[in-house]
């Protein structure tokens, strides 16, 4: 007990004069430092601050596309990825030691030598080449000046000019030199640096100025980069001062060949080098998409709304941003390269990025909610466009999959598959009857104008003499039947409709389709003809959700993520639940069938909207086409086991501009290809059928919940 008291008063005295020593080099007054300097000094300082123990340094996070490798775009406050002191070439370590502390592992973080050696050359020169501040010290102003624990006030203090906060710095670097070893100093120190030029570490020093790694620095490369960290935005030789950095540079070399670390030939011959930089910018934000890929940062965008929802990363919106731009999270995406170059070019073959008229695109895989791709014939871009165009052709509105202002588009029939599943759920079997006439009167009460008759919902059937007539689900849903599910939903229920499609995803983003949905489903008849908007993205993942049998999953824009540590995060997993029996979405995948061209399990497919597709494609195919009221939109959904796309043609500037019938066509055959080149390579899979039950007779109840 009587040694330890000792040691820490021996400790407290050789500190204080060390720190003496320091302010006298500072040319700070003897007496300020005997009066208030000595005395914090002597404060306790056994306890090391959190932000010393764990330096919180700010890391950049990297976006990955599926594979792992191909890069979308980093997201940052500081150009910042940290790397271990092993993998920093041996000249680097050298360098930045002889640079700024040559005696750092000989000293216990404040070195009297140092204080005499920078006075005496600084005095000699005339000017400031040398500081007394030792690496350990800086370090702690570093991680005191970027704690985004502390104030703004106390980082302020942390770094100004004064007497207190050099013993601060003191205090501190004696405590944190008896916590970590020289290497773990050296780490952190390369790691928090700034190297000017928006690169912050050693790692993205080395890559903004030479688009290389710390391990494969040359001794030219080093000595330059030593020698920014004193003044790195004036010194900085891509945006300040090159001349500078040279000078800087051949002070480091002086200092490698003074201390025999570097052979004079081989410093001389560095020097003599010319300044060669091959400077990299890291990307930020999906802005920074590359050019060649600007259709990508539609996902993109949509992948920081996605972040921005999950409280794993914060207790807000605005800090889980914060800790997307400082967490250093490596984050492999969902997007598949292949799939969404070829939904692009599908897209692009309907309408060019010079087209008002967009048809938005996405790529939905069942049972994991993972988003393949997210295209549209749009670049995401926030550079002016031609006058006239509003939002054409670039633009960062979010498109594909809705949000920040974007409400959506009407989908028209590919609605009525909710219709559908609620009735099956209610009980009712796929081989459920009704005389369709050619219009119906329904009790929903409707405002003048549209399908109304007398203040009552009345819609008509598109094609009367294809459609009329007695039909059943099968049938009824290949040929789009609007009479029929107008019927149907007024059997089961409005409400219960509406529910179901919010059961599998369907957002509702326009207030008013909000208002309907809680305060009047129940008279919301016309739901199932899709008058509520919603998104490629919404549907896509609604239809996915009836090809996994009944397992719904929240669209996942995420293969995996990982900490700065390398620990994964479990946000990054699917998740799913069942949200519908099984049997139900059996039922409903089968008679999906009949509208493109596919054969139910019970042969019962009589005539469907886009018959073609299966054909086309040559494997098992589910889906829907919809339009809305004088085909202002038109829209395709199709589905394997193994992928679900939907399509949905609209002037998102312009909804009332209809895009017209004729699309639909093209858009059945862009779907074809898609699917065609997505599922390339993958085994043919079949649907699973019903059971008889849920195909031919009347039950109870089929919840699945």
């Amino acid at each position: 007990m009587i040694r330890a008291h000792l040691d820490k008063l021996l400790t407290v005295l050789i500190a204080g004069m060390l720190a003496g020593l320091v302010l006298a080099a500072a040319a700070l007054p003897v007496a300020l430092v005997v009066g208030a300097g000595f005395g914090a000094l002597a404060a306790p300082y056994s306890e090391l601050p959190n932000s010393l123990r764990t330096a919180p340094t700010a890391q950049r996070s990297n976006l990955y596309a599926n594979d792992g490798v191909t890069l979308i775009t980093s997201f940052y406050t500081e150009d910042r990825v940290e790397v271990p002191v092993a993998k920093v070439a041996p000249v680097m370590r050298q360098a930045i030691l002889a640079a700024e502390d040559a005696r750092f592992y000989q000293h216990k973080g404040v070195d009297v030598r140092g204080v005499v050696r920078a006075f005496t050359v600084n005095k000699r020169d005339g000017r400031t080449r040398q500081g007394a501040s030792t690496l350990t010290m800086q370090y702690v102003r570093n991680v005191l000046r970027n704690d985004p624990r502390l104030t703004k006030e106390q980082r302020r203090r942390a770094t100004e000019i004064s007497t207190a906060r050099k013993l601060q710095e003191v205090r501190y670097a004696l405590a944190l030199e008896r916590e970590l070893n020289k290497d773990e100093i050296l780490a952190r120190y390369l790691n928090i640096a700034y190297f000017g030029a928006g690169a912050y570490g050693i790692a993205a020093a080395s890559k903004r100025y030479f688009s290389t790694s710390p391990a494969e620095l040359s001794l030219a490369q080093a000595a330059l980069l030593a020698g920014l960290v004193r003044s790195p935005d004036t010194d900085d030789p891509i945006n300040g001062d090159a001349d500078a950095a040279l000078d800087r540079r051949a002070y480091v070399l002086d200092r490698l060949v003074e201390l025999q670390h570097v052979p004079a030939a081989e410093a001389a011959k560095a020097k003599a080098a010319p300044l060669t930089l091959r400077p990299s910018a890291t990307p930020n934000d999906c802005t920074a998409v590359s050019e060649e890929q600007t259709d990508w940062g539609f996902f993109c965008d949509w992948f920081t709304q996605w972040w921005s929802a999950q409280p794993a990363f914060g207790a807000t919106a605005a800090e889980r941003q914060d800790n997307l731009r400082r967490g250093g999270f490596r984050i492999v995406s969902s997007l598949d390269p292949a799939v969404q170059r070829a939904t692009l070019r599908q897209v692009l073959d309907i309408y060019d990025t010079g087209n008002a008229r967009a048809v938005p695109t996405a790529v939905v895989q069942p049972g994991t909610g993972r988003v393949l791709a997210l295209a549209v014939n749009r670049n995401y871009s926030v550079a002016d466009n031609p006058p006239g165009q509003k939002n054409y052709p670039n633009t960062v509105n979010q498109l594909v999959a809705g949000g920040n202002g974007i409400e959506g588009y009407q989908a028209g029939s590919t609605f009525k598959l909710f219709t559908m599943l609620a009735a099956l759920e209610s009980g009712l079997p796929l081989e459920t009857r009704f005389d369709s006439p050619s219009r119906i009167l329904t009790r929903f009460p409707v405002d003048e104008g549209g399908a109304t008759c007398g203040g009552r919902w009345c819609p008509a059937n598109a094609s009367p003499e294809w459609m009329d007539g007695n039909r059943t689900m099968w049938d009824a849903f290949g040929r789009s039947v609007n009479t029929y599910f107008a019927w149907l939903i007024e059997r089961v229920g409005a409400d219960r409709v509406v529910e179901m499609a919010e059961r599998l995803g369907i957002a509702f983003r326009a207030e008013d389709d909000a208002q309907l949905a809680r305060h009047g489903a129940r008279n919301w008849g016309a739901f199932t003809l899709g008058v509520s908007s919603t998104t490629p993205l919404d549907l896509a993942n609604a239809y996915a959700t009836v090809a996994a049998e009944g397992t719904w999953c929240a669209p996942l824009p995420v293969m995996s993520i990982t900490d700065s540590a390398g620990r994964e995060v479990a946000a990054g997993r699917p998740d799913c639940r069942q949200v519908i029996d099984t049997d139900v979405a059996r039922a409903a995948a089968d008679a999906a069938r009949c509208p493109v061209g596919d054969q139910s399990m019970y042969r019962r497919c009589d005539g469907g909207t886009a018959e073609r597709l299966r054909p086309m494609v040559g494997r098992p195919v589910a889906g829907k086409t919809g339009s809305s009221e004088r085909n202002e939109t038109e829209s395709v959904v199709a589905f394997t086991p193994q992928l679900a796309i939907a399509q949905i043609a609209a002037n998102p500037d312009a909804p009332r501009d209809a895009v017209g019938a004729a699309v639909q066509s093209r858009m059945v055959d862009a779907v074809g290809r898609l699917l065609i080149t997505a599922l390339h390579g993958q085994p043919v899979r079949d649907f699973v059928p019903p059971s008889e039950a849920v195909a031919h007779r009347v039950t109870g109840a089929r919840d699945g919940n």
